[in-house]
Protein backbone atom coordinates (compact mmCIF):
# COMPACT_ATOMS: atom_id res chain seq x y z
CA UNK A 1 0.00 0.00 0.00
CA UNK A 2 0.86 3.15 -0.86
CA UNK A 3 0.25 6.62 0.86
CA UNK A 4 0.51 10.92 0.47
CA UNK A 5 -0.08 13.70 2.05
CA UNK A 6 -1.65 16.94 0.51
CA UNK A 7 -2.81 20.44 2.00
CA UNK A 8 -6.02 21.37 2.24
CA UNK A 9 -8.67 23.89 3.45
CA UNK A 10 -9.51 21.46 5.81
CA UNK A 11 -5.94 20.83 7.02
CA UNK A 12 -3.28 17.80 6.32
CA UNK A 13 -5.01 14.64 3.97
CA UNK A 14 -3.51 11.36 3.58
CA UNK A 15 -4.09 9.61 0.61
CA UNK A 16 -3.86 5.50 0.99
CA UNK A 17 -3.96 3.37 -1.83
CA UNK A 18 -3.59 0.12 -4.27
CA UNK A 19 -2.56 -0.62 -7.19
CA UNK A 20 -6.22 -0.91 -8.14
CA UNK A 21 -7.26 2.88 -6.63
CA UNK A 22 -7.65 4.97 -3.80
CA UNK A 23 -8.53 3.00 -0.47
CA UNK A 24 -8.41 5.91 2.30
CA UNK A 25 -8.84 9.31 2.15
CA UNK A 26 -8.52 10.55 5.67
CA UNK A 27 -8.77 14.32 7.19
CA UNK A 28 -9.10 15.67 10.83
CA UNK A 29 -6.02 15.35 13.78
CA UNK A 30 -5.30 11.23 13.45
CA UNK A 31 -4.76 11.23 9.67
CA UNK A 32 -1.24 11.48 9.58
CA UNK A 33 -0.98 7.95 11.86
CA UNK A 34 -3.25 6.62 9.25
CA UNK A 35 -0.40 6.96 6.64
CA UNK A 36 2.12 4.78 9.62
CA UNK A 37 3.95 2.04 7.95
CA UNK A 38 2.90 2.42 4.37
CA UNK A 39 5.09 3.66 1.78
CA UNK A 40 5.31 7.06 1.03
CA UNK A 41 4.84 7.90 -3.40
CA UNK A 42 3.89 11.35 -4.21
CA UNK A 43 4.02 10.38 -7.71
CA UNK A 44 1.19 7.61 -7.34
CA UNK A 45 -1.01 10.12 -6.19
CA UNK A 46 -0.61 13.52 -8.78
CA UNK A 47 -3.96 12.59 -10.54
CA UNK A 48 -5.81 12.32 -7.96
CA UNK A 49 -4.09 15.13 -5.67
CA UNK A 50 -4.51 17.27 -8.94
CA UNK A 51 -8.65 16.63 -9.26
CA UNK A 52 -8.69 17.29 -5.07
CA UNK A 53 -6.88 20.84 -5.52
CA UNK A 54 -9.31 21.84 -8.23
CA UNK A 55 -12.38 20.63 -6.28
CA UNK A 56 -10.85 22.17 -3.36
CA UNK A 57 -10.42 25.13 -4.98
CA UNK A 58 -13.94 25.87 -6.34
CA UNK A 59 -12.87 24.95 -10.31
CA UNK A 60 -14.02 21.71 -10.21
CA UNK A 61 -17.40 20.16 -9.08
CA UNK A 62 -16.05 16.04 -10.32
CA UNK A 63 -14.05 13.73 -9.31
CA UNK A 64 -12.55 10.59 -11.68
CA UNK A 65 -10.48 8.80 -8.98
CA UNK A 66 -10.63 5.22 -9.48
CA UNK A 67 -11.37 3.84 -5.93
CA UNK A 68 -10.81 0.28 -4.26
CA UNK A 69 -13.85 0.00 -1.97
CA UNK A 70 -13.25 -2.92 0.45
CA UNK A 71 -15.93 -3.71 2.56
CA UNK A 72 -19.74 -5.88 3.04
CA UNK A 73 -21.83 -6.33 -0.21
CA UNK A 74 -24.59 -4.21 1.87
CA UNK A 75 -21.33 -1.11 2.45
CA UNK A 76 -20.61 -1.66 -1.24
CA UNK A 77 -24.32 -0.89 -2.31
CA UNK A 78 -24.70 2.01 0.10
CA UNK A 79 -21.48 3.00 -1.06
CA UNK A 80 -22.39 2.64 -4.84
CA UNK A 81 -25.81 5.34 -3.63
CA UNK A 82 -23.48 7.87 -2.26
CA UNK A 83 -21.70 8.56 -5.42
CA UNK A 84 -24.75 9.22 -7.14
CA UNK A 85 -25.82 11.94 -4.97
CA UNK A 86 -25.45 15.30 -6.74
CA UNK A 87 -22.34 18.32 -6.19
CA UNK A 88 -24.19 20.29 -3.97
CA UNK A 89 -27.48 18.31 -2.91
CA UNK A 90 -28.29 16.24 0.39
CA UNK A 91 -30.24 13.54 1.11
CA UNK A 92 -31.13 11.42 4.50
CA UNK A 93 -30.16 8.02 5.75
CA UNK A 94 -33.42 6.96 5.72
CA UNK A 95 -34.09 8.37 1.74
CA UNK A 96 -31.04 6.21 0.94
CA UNK A 97 -31.94 3.16 2.99
CA UNK A 98 -35.57 3.51 0.67
CA UNK A 99 -33.55 3.19 -1.77
CA UNK A 100 -31.90 0.34 -0.90
CA UNK A 101 -35.66 -1.41 -0.43
CA UNK A 102 -34.91 -1.58 3.62
CA UNK A 103 -36.38 1.40 4.69
CA UNK A 104 -36.03 0.20 8.26
CA UNK A 105 -32.02 0.48 7.97
CA UNK A 106 -31.24 3.80 8.29
CA UNK A 107 -28.99 2.76 11.00
CA UNK A 108 -27.36 0.74 9.37
CA UNK A 109 -27.02 2.69 6.30
CA UNK A 110 -25.49 5.38 8.67
CA UNK A 111 -22.89 2.60 10.40
CA UNK A 112 -21.99 2.15 6.58
CA UNK A 113 -21.58 5.73 5.96
CA UNK A 114 -19.37 5.92 8.25
CA UNK A 115 -17.16 2.68 7.08
CA UNK A 116 -16.45 4.50 3.86
CA UNK A 117 -12.71 5.10 3.91
CA UNK A 118 -12.66 7.63 0.82
CA UNK A 119 -14.79 10.13 1.81
CA UNK A 120 -15.12 13.32 -0.66
CA UNK A 121 -14.46 10.84 -3.47
CA UNK A 122 -17.43 8.96 -2.29
CA UNK A 123 -19.51 11.46 -0.92
CA UNK A 124 -20.78 10.73 2.78
CA UNK A 125 -20.81 14.04 3.50
CA UNK A 126 -23.95 14.82 1.64
CA UNK A 127 -25.84 12.59 3.91
CA UNK A 128 -27.72 14.59 6.63
CA UNK A 129 -30.17 13.31 8.95
CA UNK A 130 -33.94 13.27 8.27
CA UNK A 131 -34.26 16.73 9.92
CA UNK A 132 -31.55 18.42 8.22
CA UNK A 133 -29.03 18.13 11.34
CA UNK A 134 -25.24 17.80 10.44
CA UNK A 135 -23.77 15.15 12.23
CA UNK A 136 -21.59 11.75 11.72
CA UNK A 137 -18.18 12.36 10.12
CA UNK A 138 -15.13 10.93 10.34
CA UNK A 139 -13.50 14.06 9.60
CA UNK A 140 -15.36 15.72 12.19
CA UNK A 141 -18.55 18.00 12.44
CA UNK A 142 -16.82 20.79 11.42
CA UNK A 143 -15.51 19.72 8.88
CA UNK A 144 -18.86 18.45 7.10
CA UNK A 145 -20.22 21.36 7.25
CA UNK A 146 -17.28 22.83 5.22
CA UNK A 147 -17.54 20.41 2.92
CA UNK A 148 -21.57 20.82 2.33
CA UNK A 149 -21.15 24.92 2.44
CA UNK A 150 -18.03 24.51 -0.08
CA UNK A 151 -20.25 22.60 -2.20
CA UNK A 152 -23.61 24.66 -1.91
CA UNK A 153 -21.56 27.89 -2.27
CA UNK A 154 -21.10 26.68 -5.76
CA UNK A 155 -24.69 25.48 -6.42
CA UNK A 156 -27.19 27.74 -4.57
CA UNK A 157 -28.19 24.61 -3.40
CA UNK A 158 -29.41 24.83 0.42
CA UNK A 159 -29.91 21.79 3.31
CA UNK A 160 -32.63 19.71 3.42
Amino acid sequence: MLTTTIPSPLGEVVLTGSDDGLCGLYLGPGAPAKAAGLQRDDAAFHSTAAQLAAWFAGESTRLDVPVDLRGTPFQLSVWALLQQIPYGSTTTYGALAAELGKPGASRAVGAANGRNAVGIVVPCHRVVASDGSVHGFAGGVAAKRWLLAHEQARTGATLL
